[in-house]
Order: structure tokens, then sequence, then C-alpha cells
């Protein structure tokens, strides 16, 4: 993940007429952030990892700058457990961030009159909503039955089926001893996604009843 913040970032300086405008800016911003947030979470898994490992060889480790120390299995297991909570903290918010990151850059480069080269393609409002829900890393399969993490969206089997014959999304099982598969984008999938942020929204129907007409008042009979 840092590796590729880090060529996103080399990809941005090498755009000719890049316009840094108050969005783009920000763009870099959080691309950097999310290099340093990755880096962060990469060395806390290797320290619970080398922990694991020394224990493991029965070798002292050192735990926080503090002085060697040995540590029982029960130990080591807590604390590379720590470590695996601080990177679930570190990297929480990074996929909808990046997804965000994305659509920004998108939109203000198309309204800066570089709109991206691929055609927007034609998906469903549900169809849209799974893709978006995939690149956030957030649905997951268990027997045919999608899984997603957030209680205001479902996600039905048929449209993951859908963007999969469309070679959109793909599937990634979890280790043997789980049901679980995780549903990703393919690289047609970042395409096409990519290419959808600049598409114009389609406007909300409303359910207002129109006014209703009032008859015209006749003038009465002169008597």
């Amino acid at each position: 993940m840092a590796r590729q913040a880090l060529d996103i970032l080399d990809t941005l300086n090498a755009q000719r007429q890049m316009y840094r405008s108050a969005a783009i800016s920000s763009v870099y911003a959080r691309v950097r952030q999310l290099a340093h947030l990755a880096t962060g979470a990469a060395d806390h898994l290797l320290t619970g990892a080398e922990i694991l490992d020394a224990t493991g060889a029965g070798l002292p480790v050192e735990i926080d700058a503090s002085l060697l120390v040995t540590l029982t299995d029960q130990q080591a297991r807590w604390e590379a457990g720590r470590r695996v909570a601080l990177v679930t903290h570190l990297t929480a918010l990074g996929a909808d961030d990046a997804l965000a990151t994305a659509e920004l850059f998108v939109t203000e480069r198309s309204h800066r009159g570089f709109p991206p080269l691929h055609h927007p393609p034609a998906l469903t409002a549900a169809q849209d909503a799974a893709l978006r829900a995939v690149a956030r890393g957030d649905v997951t399969i268990s027997r045919d039955k999608p899984f997603d993490r957030h209680e205001n969206l479902r996600v039905s089997i048929s449209t993951i089926r859908a963007l999969e014959a469309r070679r959109l999304v793909g599937r990634e099982k979890f280790p043997e001893w789980s049901h679980y598969e995780r549903v990703h984008l393919t690289p047609e999938g970042c395409r096409d996604l990519a290419a959808s942020f600049c598409r114009p929204k389609a406007p909300t129907l409303t359910t207002t009843r129109p006014a209703a007409v009032l008859p015209k008042a006749t003038a009465g009979r002169s008597r």
C-alpha cells in the first residue's frame, strides 16, 4: 500500500498541465497521508511477526523501546495482537478515503477539460453502488450470500454475478479453513469505476403531487 501510494504521487507529478487547485492539493495531501499510514501499519505488522518468531526461538525481544525481555507464548500472542489492532485503527478509513480521493481527482480533472479517455460504462444504480462497496473492500461472500459492512446497503448475489460477467469484479478465497470469499475490483473494474466518477448524476425523482387546478369562478347571472 505504501509503495502504491508513493507510485501514485510519482504519477501525479508526471502529469502535464496539472493545475494545482485546492481540490488537487487535497488529493496530494490525502495520498501522502495514505502512504504514511500504510508505512506505519507495515512496521507494526513486521514487529508483531518478529516478536512471535523470537519468542518461538526462545530469544528475548524489545517491547516499545524498553529493555530486552523474554515473553511467554501467550504474552507474545498478546503483543502481536495489540499491533494488529493498531493496524486496524490506522487503516480503518483508508479504503473509503482512497475512493473519495480518486473521485475528487477524476471530477476535478474533468472540470479542467481532462476527462477519462475511457467512456463511462452503463451501470444500474445497484451495480454502481455494489462496485463502490467492492472498491471500499466492504463486500465478502459466504456460501454464495454477499455481506456488506454498511447496514444501509444491501448487495445481492445477482448484482455481484452481473459484475463478474462483465469482468469488473473477482473473488479471492480466504484461507482454506474459512468459507468466506473477498470480492475485489479487477483492472477493468478500476477503469470503469474511475470513468463513472465524471458521469452526470441522474436527476432525483420527487413524489410531490402537482398542485390541483382550481376551477375558474363563473360570473353570476344578473337578475
